[in-house]
């Protein structure tokens, strides 16, 4: 009788949020299909007591888990781990996440630029209210927790519309400048060297009448075309209703974004978030990245998660970056 193919284990560590989520049954047959069995890693028992895998996803951030990881690693330096926690650990910082982006040195297509908005990073209220410390900024600002590590809190943001605003905020926060964009944001899925991008509805732009909203600031879950015209009555301005006819970033710089800072992360598994400032169209800005985020969103995902555990296990190191087609939002250019 001939030889049965080898099976690959691959164990996942997540929260019960993110498992019910990424975890689905057309994954799992996905993967099996190519030999590869996905396992929930048992969260109250020792990682080092588990497997053998061949590979470890994850997404848990303590201490513990960390030291487990390391464990595991030296025990078994063959199995991958995807990805290393230290890797990790530089996206849960606002304004280390977002540095890598200006350090990257990628060609652009004829007349496209690439930056990151303008952030300051404010650590009590007296410097929340010394102007000295905003100076360059320019209103309105998204203020977001200084630490973006996936939990309720770090998704806490306000758009604040006016200085009357500052004072209504928490320390320590970062103050990143918001850019007019139409109400489209472009979401860049990186899945090792497969890359995705889709269109999505975003924040809607602000007017100048807007800037001396009374309130001073709103929070995000409040901030809408509706919400804004009821506080300032005006018309609705629909530029979130664009986004059938928003035009895709050119594909080669969605490619280098994404290889470059692959590279520069160390990371196989996230998301950045890419706007067309409304006052350049050709000038895109980076304005947020994820680690391993709702993937189960990017459509096909069962196939492109497939194909990238088959490198890993398979020990394929792929520089090159294939870009997807989406055929509901195909990129052209």
């Amino acid at each position: 009788m001939a030889d049965q193919p080898r099976r690959f284990t691959v164990g996942y560590a997540l929260h019960h949020k993110k498992r019910s989520s990424f975890i689905q049954g057309s994954l799992l047959a996905a993967a099996g299909s190519r030999g590869i069995d996905l396992v929930a890693v048992d969260l109250d028992r020792p990682l080092a007591e588990q497997g053998p895998f061949d590979c470890v996803l994850h997404k848990i951030y303590s201490e513990d888990w960390i030291g487990q990881l390391r464990e595991f690693a030296s025990r078994h330096p063959g199995a991958a781990v995807v990805d290393p926690p230290d890797a990790i650990e530089r996206l849960h910082g606002r304004v280390a996440m977002l540095q890598g982006v200006s350090e990257l040195e990628i060609e652009c297509p004829e007349g496209a630029s690439f930056g990151v908005p303008v952030q300051v990073v404010v650590n009590d209220r007296e410097m929340l209210l010394d102007a000295r410390s905003c100076e360059g900024l320019a209103f309105p600002v998204i203020a977001k927790p200084f630490v973006a590590n996936g939990s309720t809190k770090s998704h806490e943001m306000s758009l604040v519309f006016n200085r009357g605003g500052l004072s209504k905020l928490q320390p320590p926060i970062v103050l990143q400048e918001f850019a007019n964009h139409g109400g489209v944001v472009f979401k860049v899925y990186v899945v090792g060297g497969y890359v995705q991008c889709v269109k999505r509805t975003s924040l809607p732009d602000v007017s100048e009448e807007q800037l001396g909203y009374p309130e001073g600031l709103m929070p995000f879950s409040q901030v809408s075309n509706s919400a804004i015209r009821e506080k300032d009555g005006d018309e609705p301005r629909g530029e979130a209703t664009g986004l059938e006819e928003a035009e895709m970033p050119p594909r080669s710089l969605i490619v280098e974004l994404a290889r470059g800072l692959r590279r520069a992360m160390k990371l196989n598994l996230f998301n950045f978030d890419v706007i067309r400032d409304a006052k350049n169209r050709d000038r895109y800005l980076v304005i947020d990245i994820n680690y391993f985020p709702g993937f189960s969103k990017m459509p096909g995902y069962e196939t492109v998660f497939t194909d990238f555990l088959w490198d890993v296990v398979h020990k394929n190191e792929k520089d090159e970056v294939k870009y997807l087609e989406n055929e509901n939002f195909p990129l052209k250019g």
